[in-house]
């Protein structure tokens, strides 16, 4: 009887393994969720990959936004970089990815804004009337 290491029956299922990863294709939108915690508003917004846009005193730029295909358990993800104009000079307080399914795991630490990740798309989404 030939006994193989339970970490070399491991490496040898790996392979079959990665294949279950998910994939993600890029869009040209971020879909954004932002709320401003004194007011409790709560708006949604479209930002253009690379394109700087503002929610209260932050400026937020979606630098890349990726979306798994259809097929696949769905998922959403955004690297962004937000800056913090409230006092006046820029500060970095977020860069990073935000996942749309787990906002939590990477979240804006911030007073008076959340933002977090709806979606990606490649076309604006339409304005709805809430807000």
């Amino acid at each position: 009887m030939i006994r193989v290491p339970t970490f070399a029956l491991a490496l040898l299922l790996a392979p079959g393994l990665c294949a279950a990863q998910q994939t993600f294709e890029p869009h040209a939108f971020a879909v954004l969720g932002g709320m401003d915690k004194v007011t409790g508003r709560i708006s949604t917004f479209d930002l253009p990959v690379g394109v700087t846009g503002a929610f209260g005193a932050l400026e937020v730029t979606p630098r890349t936004c990726r979306k798994t295909p259809p097929h696949e358990t769905p998922e959403s993800a955004a690297f962004l970089q937000i800056r913090d104009y409230l006092s006046g000079e820029g500060v970095t307080v977020f860069s990073g990815w935000m996942f749309a399914s787990t906002p939590g795991v990477s979240a804006l630490e911030h007073p008076v804004y959340d933002i977090w990740v709806i979606d990606c798309t490649n076309s604006v989404s339409p304005p709805s009337g809430s807000e």
